[in-house]
């Protein structure tokens, strides 16, 4: 029996400084929030519990069977008297009012809330020391792209929601396995302008069919589940500490916008799916041997499947060129930096120019000394010949 969860105007939390009544604010890299007025802190306790693996099926079922509707996402601020909503993607951020950091409860807008999360540990100074070093970095870059890095880079820190997911994972293939043997064979060849005849050993491929299977465990396949940044990016923001994940708590997130997912979890049960069959597409190819490998049908079963959903946090901002936007992401925890960039016409076009000429130069200037002999006929030395042919660029039968 499906039923409509109707939601409530969600409840929101602040952290006043007790000493001035400023808001607190999480200082990343520590254990405690920060007031920046007067400089109190405010320790903060980890919550007892363990992260845990929940089962994924259990899970699917229960959402199938019931549908959350939001009908408010009004949150009040305590420190201006302002009602306001934040975007449906967010639940934690600052009055657009007056900037006090607020966040939102997470029981009330999305049926699965995260239950961990890696607190920052990248300071705001130290992620813009590190941008600017990337940006600088960048070959092939606009000028005004590098006169970028030298001014002062406002970044948003956010945390992402992530889902991970564990698999027992056991497939069974059908395929071949190529062997490769040598023969002797005959072929002409130009030396010295003459056409003479020499043996080679030529490569020729042995196709055996071969069936089998295959067992793997996957832990903790991350899988990023928001959509405001690309994932290409994301992706490559790895590795993350998982083992230093601890239970979600309000009090990290004060003074940080955080997001609600916004790839459901079988979507990215899905996307973890195609990550582990490139492991298992490797795994049968090392199971079948040989020099070669065919593989022509794959299926794999999944069993025991668990999933967590935690939040990661990363410094994020965006910058212009030519009226296109480029955004660049920060992992908070390692400080690795992964963006998109501009690519200077003019700078790959001179850079390619000028290797043309430096070869051209070269080239003349040994052919004056008479390195080369135009009289003979250039060929590979046999060894490298073979090379070639081992390589597939001579057809096989």
């Amino acid at each position: 029996m499906k039923f409509t969860k109707v939601s409530k105007s969600p409840a929101s939390k602040r952290f006043p400084c007790t000493q001035c009544g400023a808001v607190l604010k999480y200082a990343p890299g520590t254990q405690y929030q920060a007031c920046e007025y007067c400089d109190f802190e405010n320790n903060i306790e980890l919550r007892a519990g363990s992260i845990k693996e929940l089962p994924l099926h259990q899970a699917l079922q229960q959402l199938s069977e019931s549908s959350v509707t939001t009908v408010k996402n009004n949150i009040h601020c305590d420190e201006c008297g302002a009602t306001f909503q934040f975007k449906s993607s967010v639940h934690a951020g600052e009055c657009p009012f007056c900037g006090t950091p607020i966040v939102s409860s997470t029981e009330h807008i999305k049926s699965i809330p995260p239950k961990s999360l890696l607190p920052f540990s990248v300071k705001q100074k130290t992620a813009q020391k590190l941008f600017h070093k990337w940006i600088k970095s960048l070959w092939f870059a606009p000028n005004a792209v590098k006169k970028y890095s030298r001014s002062k880079t406002k970044l948003n820190g956010i945390y992402l929601p992530f889902w991970t997911f564990d698999s027992d994972t056991q497939t069974y293939y059908q395929g071949e396995r190529g062997d490769t043997y040598y023969v002797q064979q005959r072929v002409q060849v130009m030396r010295n302008k003459r056409l003479v005849t020499e043996t080679r050993k030529v490569p020729k491929i042995r196709w055996t069919s071969v069936s089998g299977q295959v067992t793997c465990f996957f832990d903790d396949v991350l899988i990023g589940a928001s959509r405001s940044l690309p994932r290409k990016i994301v992706d490559t923001l790895k590795p993350w500490d998982l083992d230093k994940l601890i239970p979600y708590d309000e009090n990290y997130l004060s003074g940080f916008s955080s997001e609600f997912y916004q790839v459901d979890l079988d979507e990215g049960f899905d996307y973890a799916k195609q990550v582990m069959d490139n492991k298992i597409y490797r795994d049968i190819a090392h199971d079948i041997g040989g020099d070669h490998q065919r593989v022509h049908s794959i299926q794999t079963q999944h069993k025991n499947n668990t999933y967590k959903h935690c939040l990661l946090p990363v410094w994020s901002a965006a910058f212009r060129y030519r009226d296109k936007s480029y955004r660049f992401v920060i992992n908070a925890r390692t400080g690795k930096v992964q963006g998109e960039r501009p690519y200077s016409i003019w700078k790959i076009s001179f850079s390619i120019l000028t290797i043309f000429i430096f070869l051209t130069g070269a080239w003349y200037y040994l052919d004056k000394r008479g390195t080369f002999d135009n009289t003979q006929q250039f060929s590979y030395p046999q060894q490298l010949q073979d090379s070639f042919q081992h390589k597939g660029y001579q057809s096989l039968k």
